[in-house]
């Protein structure tokens, strides 16, 4: 049998495609947010979103395919998104959109600069002395402090008591870019305390890039702000709304304990990051929401997976090596589907002329690589609005660009396999052989000590050989390791594997996920419009044996698992 393996190359591959071309020339390269391939004939449409945080994620996404890829292909356009980027600043430092056609109300958006802060970040380490780019950072970091309220006493009937820490928040969600803060317009969206904070950990990483105390002041500011007096989340970090915002800010939560050797926000990032995935599949189907709507009216949104894979990798860094089954099965399962890789389906018409704000030409290539903003655990709808989203579109390549620099990790020592993939760098050669086979191979290109990190799909029946002749290891820690081995010698982990099916409660109904190893390669029921996890490239999926079928409730898989309330 044939299976489709994970590939992050290929996914890069398609994000280049889409990031490079759903985009308009005419206008500096002005990225397409809305794409609406159910539409006779397809169209993609400008929306003012487009010159606010795409041009910051989809700079980041780009610039995450091109290192992943190794390439300098689609240069001219992430120049194009530097540009946007580095233009249309105001006062206070803030970044404003340009004013199109499509536009209304002038404003800056605290959630928007969420995404416009890592870009600049990424931007900085690009171009260490660029003074331009230094100053925007500085500026917009410096303006948000200026606006912040920062709550320093508690009054109530029993009297007044001092703030013992920063508290600061933002009086609205949006700065006008004519009328400041206008408390009579708002984005509408509510969460405001947690929406406004998904910069945190881009202010952690400032702080870690260039020592920008004030970058930390406002990040301890706005955590201490939504862990309290907000009261956004519950005593156990339960909560009630946007799942991208809140698992966002639980990524800076974490980084911002480690930066600061604080673990109470480690903690608190935790038991937000538990209660997420209490909500979500085994094989990262992560709800856009929580509580908002049942769980049967649900969707997946790309960027939620991306916050899920970035926050385990942050958990990880703090010692809490559990992280990463979690990084594992998300990235090669759910995020892998939610890629947009056929477009058979779209009619299009090329003759038709472009109008002012809408594109009709060739949407069935150009949308090759998209990502979505809602997936059923079984299928993408056509039909739902950000059946495509251009948020997804450049969030979801960083976590594959995450997932790629950590498969495998250096030290001193030697280096530690963590992700089944195939990757060649010049220090070392790794082949995955999953799903065909329960087998990887590493090779090293200079003398070291090699580490496999264990999984519980591996099972106890694990053979190491190396270069064909079986080895001496040793275990410990949930790694194992073969001692000095020599530039080109290749260690090979294998063990049995086969096809289980397993029941899982997931998106409020129950689903049968064919599973084999750390790969989901059916599912059933199977879905509507695009199915997904048709994997099996040689023949229509089977079913096992019935003695392979086990039951896994939502509730009690994996690690970090806590019972839904």
């Amino acid at each position: 049998m044939r299976y489709q393996k994970f590939d992050p190359i290929l996914m890069s591959r398609r994000s280049l495609n889409y990031l490079t071309s759903m985009v308009d020339e005419k206008n500096g390269y002005l990225p397409y947010w809305l794409i609406l391939p159910n539409k006779k004939p397809a169209e993609a449409a400008h929306c003012r979103v487009d010159d606010a945080e795409l041009v910051g994620s989809w700079y980041e996404g780009l610039d995450s395919a091109m290192r992943v890829l190794n390439t300098d292909e689609g240069a001219p356009v992430l120049e194009g998104f530097k540009r946007s980027l580095l233009s249309c600043w105001g006062e206070h430092g803030l970044r404003f959109h340009y004013k199109y056609p499509w536009t209304h109300t002038m404003h800056s958006s605290f959630h928007e600069m969420g995404y416009i802060l890592p870009a600049l970040n990424r931007l900085s380490e690009k171009y260490p002395d660029d003074e331009e780019i230094e100053g925007r950072i500085a500026g917009l970091i410096r303006g948000m402090r200026s606006l912040v309220v920062e709550r320093r006493t508690r009054t109530f009937w029993n009297g007044d008591m001092p703030e013992t820490e920063k508290i600061y928040e933002f009086p609205n969600d949006v700065y006008l870019q004519n009328g400041g803060f206008d408390l009579s317009c708002h984005t509408g969206r509510g969460e405001m305390a947690i929406r406004n904070s998904v910069m945190l950990i881009s202010l952690v990483k400032r702080y870690e890039l260039k020592h920008d105390e004030t970058a930390l002041d406002l990040a301890v500011g706005l955590a201490n702000h939504v862990l309290g007096p907000s009261r956004y989340f519950s005593w156990d970090m339960n909560f009630f709304g946007h799942v991208h915002s809140a698992m966002w800010f639980a990524s800076g939560l974490v980084r911002l304990g480690r930066v600061l050797g604080e673990d109470r926000y480690v903690q608190k990032a935790r038991g937000i990051y538990a209660y997420v995935r209490s909500l979500s599949s085994s094989f990262g189907w992560v709800p856009e929401y929580a509580r908002w709507h049942p769980m049967d009216e649900e969707h997946c949104e790309s960027c939620c997976i991306k916050d899920m894979i970035e926050c385990a990798l942050e958990l990880i860094d703090c010692g809490y090596q559990e992280y990463w089954t979690d990084v594992v099965l998300f990235s090669r399962n759910q995020l892998v589907e939610n890629q947009i890789s056929y477009s058979g389906y779209v009619t299009e018409d090329n003759a038709r002329e472009d109008a002012e704000g809408i594109t009709y030409k060739n949407i069935s290539s150009r949308m090759i690589g998209g990502y979505t903003g809602g997936s059923l655990p079984n299928s993408i709808s056509l039909s739902k609005f950000r059946s495509i989203a251009g948020c997804c579109a450049g969030i979801a390549p960083v976590a594959v660009r995450l997932v790629w620099e950590r498969a495998v990790d250096a030290d001193r020592a030697g280096f530690t396999v963590n992700v089944p993939l195939d990757k060649e760098t010049g220090d070392y050669s790794l082949t995955s052989f999953y799903p065909e086979k329960g087998a990887l191979s590493f090779t090293p290109k200079k003398d070291a000590d090699v580490r496999f990190r264990l999984y519980d799909f591996m099972g106890k029946d694990l053979r190491v050989r190396l270069n064909g002749s079986d080895v001496r290891y040793e275990t410990a820690n949930g790694l194992l390791t073969v001692k000095d081995v020599k530039a080109g010698q290749s260690v090979t982990l294998s063990h049995p594997i086969r096809s289980r099916l397993k029941k899982e409660t997931c998106a409020g109904r129950e689903y049968k996920v064919l599973w084999r190893g750390c790969d989901v390669i059916d599912i059933l029921p199977r879905g509507e419009h695009l199915r997904l996890f048709q994997r099996d490239l040689s023949k229509p999926a089977f079913l096992p044996r019935p003695e392979d079928v086990v039951y896994t409730g939502a509730a009690n898989y994996g690690p970090t698992q806590q019972k839904q309330r």
